[in-house]
C-alpha cells in the first residue's frame, strides 16, 4: 500500500493505530470511488466472494471483534444468532444515527471514507445471507447522507453492489435512510421501527430480539459504523491475525472521542487495551489545561458512570489475572477493565471534566438531555427522567434541599432495570454515579434556607404512586 501521508495540523498521534481512520484527514484523499481503488478498496469484498459465508462468519468470529457501538457484544456470535433453516428475507441495517453525546467518529468515517463502510457493509451481507441492507442515518448528517449516496451510486455502477456482485452470483442492494433527530433511534429495535414508519417506540427482548425478530418481523442485523467498517480489514487479513492487534478479549483498534477539559480534544483510534487512561489524557491530548487538574471522566459517553481522577479501583489487570489496585491513571482503555471499574467503555466518547468544574452543572446538562429525548413508552423512564431534571435545575438554582439528594438516588435506581430498552439505564447511570462519586461536593450546593424540607414534589407523588399500588395489592 502506498505510503500515508496526513493534512499538517491533523497528523496522528505516534501512539494511534491508525486502520478505520487511515484515510481521515489524509493528504490528497476524497471520497470518491477511484480514490478508493487506488489504495486496495474492494479487494477484501472480492476475497470474501471466495469464501463461503459461513467461513466469512468464522473469520469474525474468531478476530474477537467487539461492537463498537456501545454494548461491546461480539459480531461473530451476534450474526450467529440468525436461526438455522430460516426461510424469511434477511436484512443488515446500519446504524450510523451517533446519537450519543460525547461522541464524533461514525460522522468522519461516512464524510471522508464511505466506500470503506460500503465494503465493509456487502462483506457482512454475504455473510448473513442479507440481500437488502439499510444505512440509517441521523437527520443531523445531511451532507453525510448525500455523500453516503453518491458513493452507493458509484459501487453500484462499478459493480460492487446490486445484481451479481463481482461477477458472482451474491446480489444485494442498499438504500440510505434519514432519522428524524431522536436519541431513541440509537436504539436498533426503535431504530427498526422507524425504518418500519412507525413512532420509534423499542421493543421488548424477548422475544423481539432483531436476529430473529427484526425489520418486517424477519431476522436483522443491526451494526454500528465502525463495527462494519472493522469487517473489510478482518477479511483482509485474516481473522487470528486480527486478533493479535489489542488484547486477548479486546482485539482490534477502536476509535476514541476526547472531549473537555484537555488540551488537545479529538479523535484517536488505538489498540484495545494497550494504551492507559493516563496515557490519553496526559501523553496524547496533552494534558489538564494550563493552571487546571483532572477532576473526573466519563469515559464511554454521557450515559457511561463517571469516574473520579483520585480514585483507586481494585480490578483484575490485565482482565483475567489476580485483582490489584489500580489508579485512574493505570486503567486500560478496554472494555472489561472499565466495566470492573464500574463505568463502561460504550461508544468511546471520554467527557472530561477539570476543577473548575461544577458536578451540578454537569449532571443537570446530562438530566436536560435525557429528559428531552425520552421516548415517552415507559412510565419510570418517561415521569424518572423528568423528575431528576426537575430536582437538578433546583439543585444548579440553589434551591434543592439535602433531601432532594436522596429522592434523586431514588427515582434513579426506581428507572434502572425497569424499562423496555437500555433508554433508562441511560438517563439513570449518570446520575447514580454522579451522587456515588461527588455526594459531599452535590451537598454543598444545597440551600441552607431549604435544609428543613423534608418533602419535595417528587417525593410526595412517588408516595401517592406507591400508595396506589400497595392499594391494588391489598385489595387483588
Amino acid at each position: 500500500m502506498p505510503k500515508v501521508t496526513y493534512i499538517e495540523g491533523k497528523e496522528p498521534d505516534e501512539r494511534e493505530h491508525r486502520l478505520i481512520f487511515r484515510n481521515i484527514d489524509r493528504k490528497g484523499w476524497n471520497p470518491s470511488l477511484k480514490k478508493y481503488l487506488s489504495d486496495g478498496g474492494y479487494k477484501a469484498l472480492e476475497k470474501s466472494l471466495q469464501m463461503e459465508p459461513g467461513e466469512v462468519t468464522q473469520e469474525v468470529k474468531q478476530s474477537g471483534l467487539r461492537g463498537r457501538g456501545g454494548a461491546g457484544f461480539p459480531t461473530g456470535v451476534k450474526w450467529g444468532f440468525i436461526p438455522p433453516g430460516n426461510k424469511k428475507p434477511v436484512y443488515l441495517i446500519c446504524n450510523c444515527d451517533e446519537s450519543e453525546p460525547g461522541t464524533f467518529k461514525d460522522r468522519y468515517i461516512v464524510h471522508q471514507d464511505p466506500h470503506q463502510l460500503i465494503e465493509g457493509m456487502v462483506i457482512s451481507c454475504f455473510a448473513v445471507g442479507a440481500k437488502l441492507a439499510y444505512i440509517y442515518i441521523r437527520e443531523e448528517f445531511p451532507e453525510a447522507a448525500r455523500i453516503v449516496e453518491n458513493a452507493i451510486k458509484e459501487a453500484r455502477k462499478a459493480g460492487f453492489l446490486g445484481e451479481k456482485i463481482c461477477g458472482s452470483d451474491f446480489s444485494c442492494e442498499f438504500y440510505v435512510h434519514r432519522g428524524a433527530g431522536a436519541y431513541i433511534c440509537g436504539e436498533e429495535t426503535g431504530l427498526i421501527e422507524s425504518l418500519e414508519g412507525k413512532r420509534p417506540y423499542p421493543r421488548i427482548k424477548p422475544p423481539y430480539f432483531p436476529a430473529a425478530m427484526g425489520l418486517y418481523m424477519c431476522p436483522t442485523i443491526v451494526n454500528n459504523v465502525e463495527t462494519l467498517c472493522h469487517v473489510k480489514h478482518i477479511i483482509e487479513m485474516g481473522g487470528d491475525s486480527y486478533a493479535e492487534i489489542g488484547t486477548p478479549r479486546n482485539t482490534g483498534t477502536r476509535i476514541l472521542c476526547v472531549s473537555g477539559d484537555v488540551q488537545k480534544p479529538g479523535y484517536y483510534e488505538i489498540e484495545v487495551g494497550k494504551m492507559t487512561m493516563g496515557e490519553l489524557l496526559n501523553d496524547v491530548c496533552g494534558g489538564p489545561l494550563e493552571g487546571r487538574t483532572f477532576k473526573a471522566v466519563i469515559p464511554g459517553g454521557s450515559s457511561a458512570k463517571i469516574l473520579r481522577c483520585s480514585d483507586t479501583y481494585n480490578v483484575s489487570c490485565p482482565p483475567g489475572t489476580d485483582k490489584r489496585e489500580i489508579t485512574f491513571d493505570e486503567i486500560p482503555l478496554d472494555f472489561d477493565t472499565m466495566a470492573a471499574c464500574g463505568s463502561m467503555a460504550g461508544s468511546g466518547g471520554v467527557i472530561v471534566m477539570d476543577d473548575s468544574r461544577r458536578m451540578s452543572w454537569v449532571l443537570n446538562n446530562i438530566n436536560e438531555f435525557y429528559a428531552h429525548e425520552s421516548c415517552g413508552q415507559c412510565t419510570p423512564c418517561r415521569e424518572g427522567s423528568t423528575w431528576m431534571k426537575k430536582i437538578t435545575d433546583r439543585l444548579v438554582a440553589g434551591k434543592a434541599s439535602p433531601a432532594d439528594l436522596d429522592t434523586l438516588e431514588s427515582v434513579a435506581y426506581q428507572i434502572d432495570g425497569k424499562t423496555i430498552c437500555a433508554f433508562g439505564e441511560a438517563c439513570s447511570w449518570p446520575v447514580e454515579g454522579m451522587i456515588d462519586k461527588f455526594r459531599d461536593e452535590l451537598l454543598t450546593d444545597t440551600a441552607e434556607d431549604h435544609a428543613a424540607v423534608t418533602r419535595n414534589p417528587e417525593q410526595k407523588a412517588q408516595r401517592r404512586y406507591l400508595k396506589g399500588v400497595g392499594a391494588q395489592v391489598g385489595s387483588s
